[in-house]
């Protein structure tokens, strides 16, 4: 492993994008799971609802690693109802100050009615000013593809779908097998 991988550990093996257009908002992922060059699932869920369902969220990174920090924000939903964005922000603090935390390699895009975040190991809690989010090996892909298409007379879902097929055939480490989980917001 470089040294530029080890820093960015979270851009390697999946493709998660978040597109809030009109009154929706899609979470999509591939189920690729990879470890080298071998595929070893082709169907994995790296996308899931928590806080009671109304909040979405997406994951790339150490499995292991995405799952206790989604652990941790559904604790910090609970203590803050309703409030993504302080629940975010806590969370950060603590995987930014946590020794424990610090160490766990993983990227998180969530949203809810409201907004749409991008959390990283450093202390991010990042919204993008056009409600699109790509995290993975094939984040950047898929969100590069979504821009083009916002544009377009298609909704949140279809963007996401053609966005995530675009990556596919571009990115080795992920696949066309979409999971989508989808808010409406009005």
């Amino acid at each position: 492993m470089t040294d530029q991988e080890s820093k960015f550990p979270g851009w390697h093996g999946t493709t998660i994008l978040c597109v809030r257009k009109g009154g929706t908002v899609v979470m999509a992922g591939d189920g690729q799971v990879s470890m080298g060059q071998t595929v070893v699932k082709n169907n994995a869920r790296k996308v899931r609802r928590i806080g009671n369902g109304q909040v979405i969220t997406g994951f790339a990174g150490a499995t292991a690693d995405a799952f206790t920090l989604l652990e941790r924000l559904e604790a910090k939903l609970e203590r803050h109802p309703g409030q993504l964005m302080r629940a975010c922000v806590e969370l950060a603090k603590d995987w930014r100050t946590d020794r424990y935390l610090r160490r766990l390699e993983a990227l998180m895009a969530v949203a809810d009615k409201d907004v749409s975040l991008l959390l990283t190991g450093t202390g991010d809690v990042l919204e993008p000013q056009d409600g699109l989010i790509g995290i993975g090996s094939g984040g950047n892909f898929a969100l590069s593809a979504a821009r083009a298409l916002q544009d377009l007379d298609l909704d949140a879902e279809d963007i996401a779908r053609r966005a995530m097929k675009v990556a596919a055939d571009i990115c080795v480490y992920t696949n066309e097998n979409v999971l989508i989980e989808k808010l409406e917001i009005k």
